[in-house]
């Protein structure tokens, strides 16, 4: 059974995850008070009909909230796969959608929309700190956000089975607020700097080519993978299902695009079902 929780901050995207998710092929419940998602999951699990079931959970109705942590805590008692996904993004793009759409904040009480919006985040914090995988949707499409949700719950009921999104971007229109881990590799060669490899992107084979030369880049891989092969197992002991990882050159076209596809690669290799996310390769 693959069973999915979303959480995340109010105007994030709950709404539009859940419509993805059933274009998925998932059973979606809106808004089911935690203290029954054991009960509901274990329903779900003896049920020939749902297989993949989705749980959408906000902050509306604060005691309706209930102890989720607690109940996440039950479902690995009774041997439940799930996977929690938690849904972010940036306060300003936040403001801006509830500028748009004109609705009320569920914490309108706090103040203005950016108390609002701070207060929330930090009462979210530690459901956030245990999601399994944090969604940024700041510069998000519909189609793109399908594409991360389908791939952040792939493989739910395989056992210590981990899967990765690797980020490529561009440290000049910000640092990707989901990722694990970030690598910056503004230090490699520049194809920017040569003006026939300058409308291309890390994808094209004569900016790979070009990297391809340079001993530095070389050298980086190498040793990136290297710690990469140290790192994934420890996330898997502690029981992390899904890795972000962002790579970050200056404008997110060249140099981040080659390496995530690298890397990509390499995890690929390791049986690890790893997805290239290049969020300003088109900027």
């Amino acid at each position: 059974m693959h069973f999915v929780i979303v959480t995340g901050l109010s105007g994030a995207g709950k709404s539009q995850a859940a419509k993805c998710l059933e274009d998925l092929g998932y059973f979606c419940v809106d808004n089911l008070p935690p203290s029954l998602i054991p009960k509901f999951a274990e329903l779900c699990r003896v049920s020939q009909n749902l297989r993949s079931v989705a749980v959408v959970l906000d902050i509306r109705g604060e005691e309706m909230f209930g102890d989720l942590l607690g109940n996440l805590r039950a479902l690995e008692r009774d041997h439940i796969p799930h996977r929690v996904v938690f849904l972010d993004a940036s306060d300003a793009v936040l403001v801006r959608r509830y500028s748009e759409t004109r609705r009320k904040h569920p914490l309108s009480d706090r103040g203005r929309v950016s108390d609002s919006i701070a207060a929330e985040r930090e009462e979210l914090k530690p459901i956030r700190d245990a999601a399994d995988v944090i969604i940024d949707t700041s510069s998000l499409t519909l189609s793109a956000l399908k594409e991360k949700l389908a791939h952040a719950v792939s493989g739910i009921a395989e056992e210590r089975m981990m899967s990765a999104s690797v980020v490529a971007f561009g440290f000049k229109y910000g640092v990707p607020l989901d990722a694990d881990l970030i690598f910056d590799v503004r230090f490699l060669p520049n194809p920017n700097y040569v003006p026939e490899l300058q409308p291309l992107t890390g994808d094209d084979p004569a900016v790979i080519a070009f990297l391809d030369k340079s001993p530095e880049v070389i050298a980086f891989k190498r040793r990136l993978q290297e710690f990469l092969d140290f790192l994934v197992p420890q996330f898997l002991r502690e029981g992390k299902s899904h890795l972000t990882i962002g790579i970050g050159c200056t404008g997110g076209r060249h140099r981040s695009v080659y390496m995530a596809n690298d890397i990509a690669r390499h995890l690929q290799q390791q049986r690890i079902k790893a997805f290239v996310e290049r969020r300003d390769a088109q900027r």
